[in-house]
């Protein structure tokens, strides 16, 4: 999944600036603006801009990552029945939301003569809709890139745990590896490699990482990022294959999961379902925006669809062993350790366009302050620190089923359910709201707010239980030796 929005860094010389940058305008740059501004919002279309498909490939994109192969996980914290009712709900109310942020986009963009907004901007201008909250508009837009830069780097946290976990793995099971594919629950194989911690790992993966994000500009990525596009998909359809042909019979799974386990669920499906961020960048670039709702809607049905199937797919064929991405759970064969390197290889490439957006948010204005025969280096520098960074929390955290729980409650919550039914009170206070839809507005939010809070809590939990359970493990290893 790639958040994004589009920025301008110059703006006032703040981290928080003006318009937030998105991997699209690197990868797909933007058609050119209207001459001049437009009393009613009418996006003008350009050859320039992106088609119907080329849209529609980019939402698909922007939805599906590593957050789709943690749903069957999530399924299990919520049951083979509550959990896919659950992602259904989920998908309708963050296609609800996106169409309000669309919404409010288009009637602020008319109300203000601007051709386009980004997500940061349409807080903003929302807020100066509102005359006690005008004075304090430019903490809207500060606010929306906090969250914007978390949940990116966020994602890159993921991205290092993911990698990390399916390539020790794939080294571990390497002298068990054959060419037959049967059913293996947990993944243990007879023979396994001694190999070090997962965080070793991650601490080798890091100058890799480090030199991926040296690249002066992502357009040197695009043939890279379309064949990882490929090669994830081609991924994506052997993992459906091998959960569809394996799922075990009688099927007798819990439908409802248990309440404490509900808040990881919430986590998951909402860090899976964030992709609110590309939404606007996306609209601003078609050709003919006025197709968008229908992109938005046959985009994001298509990516239910594949939440809800894969998610309960994964939980009915690997029950109660199902790991936090469901690589884990394939077999030791060639074929599909071959899946795990391919969709690891995607993964990589990915984190350059999720690592984009954090980095033209907070870097330039620092940039800005040292003579021209430094900007290189201190460019150079802050890159390194920020990946470095990433890789420092993803060590403190090496759970890949807890980072993404937390990931989603934090951050995703706000962008993804918190901030758009806000927003469309603020744009449209003024235009005689139904009590209805104020009422529905607030039930979203307040749904987001719990599900950011308990999520928050109980990952959090986690992760201090899981790492006791770990030190007493390690302590009893050196004792008894």
């Amino acid at each position: 999944m790639m958040a994004s929005s589009d920025v301008d860094i110059r703006g006032e010389g703040s981290l928080f600036s003006d318009q937030n940058p998105s991997e699209m305008d690197a990868l797909c740059p933007s058609p050119p603006g209207p001459s001049r501004p437009q009393r009613h919002y009418e996006r003008i279309g350009s050859r320039a801009g992106t088609s119907f498909c080329q849209t529609l490939i980019h939402l698909l994109k922007g939805n599906i990552g590593t957050g789709l192969l943690g749903l069957p996980l999530a399924v299990k914290n919520a049951g083979l029945v509550l959990g896919p009712v659950s992602l259904f709900c989920m998908g309708v109310i963050a296609v609800h939301c996106m169409r309000l942020l669309v919404d409010c986009s288009h009637h602020l963009s008319a109300k203000m003569n601007r051709p386009s907004m980004t997500y940061g901007e349409v807080v903003q201008y929302g807020m100066e809709n509102v005359s006690w909250l005008r004075r304090h508009s430019q903490w809207g837009k500060r606010t929306v890139n906090l969250f914007l830069i978390i949940t990116q780097l966020g994602f890159c946290c993921v991205y290092f745990v993911f990698l990390s976990d399916n390539i020790k793995q794939v080294v571990e099971a390497a002298n068990a590896t054959t060419f037959s594919c049967q059913i293996n629950y947990t993944n243990q194989t007879q023979v396994l490699v001694p190999s070090f911690d997962s965080r070793l790992y991650m601490l080798c993966f890091l100058p890799a990482f480090i030199i991926l994000v040296f690249t002066p500009n992502l357009k040197y990525l695009a043939p890279l990022s379309l064949m990882a596009n490929l090669v994830m998909t081609a991924s994506l359809i052997l993992i459906y294959f091998y959960s569809l042909t394996h799922i075990p019979y009688p099927i007798n799974l819990p439908k409802v999961g248990k309440a404490k386990d509900y808040p990881l669920f919430f986590g998951t499906a909402i860090f899976a379902f964030e992709g609110i961020g590309v939404v606007l960048p996306l609209e601003n670039k078609m050709q003919r925006p006025q197709s968008f709702p229908l992109v938005l809607y046959l985009g994001m049905g298509i990516v239910t669809f594949l939440y809800i199937s894969l998610g309960t797919i994964g939980y009915m064929c690997f029950e109660e062993h199902i790991g936090g991405s469901i690589t884990l759970n394939l077999p030791n064969c060639w074929t599909y350790q071959a899946v795990k390197l391919l969709y690891c290889f995607g993964i990589f490439i990915t984190f350059a366009l999720q690592f984009y957006v954090p980095a033209e948010i907070l870097i330039p204005p620092v940039v800005d302050r040292v003579s021209e025969r430094w900007e290189r280096a201190v460019n150079l520098l802050l890159r390194s620190v920020l990946v470095i960074f990433t890789c420092a929390l993803a060590i403190l955290i090496p759970e890949l089923d807890l980072v993404i729980s937390l990931v989603g409650s934090v951050s995703s919550s706000f962008l993804a359910l918190i901030f758009p039914p806000i927003l469309q009170i603020l744009a449209f206070h003024t235009e005689g709201l139904s009590p209805l839809v104020t009422v529905k507005n607030v039930i979203i939010s307040l749904v987001g707010l719990v599900g950011f809070l308990t999520g928050t809590y109980i990952a959090i939990v986690e992760i201090i239980a899981r790492n006791a359970i770990k030190h007493e493990e390690t302590f009893s290893t050196y004792m008894v030796q």
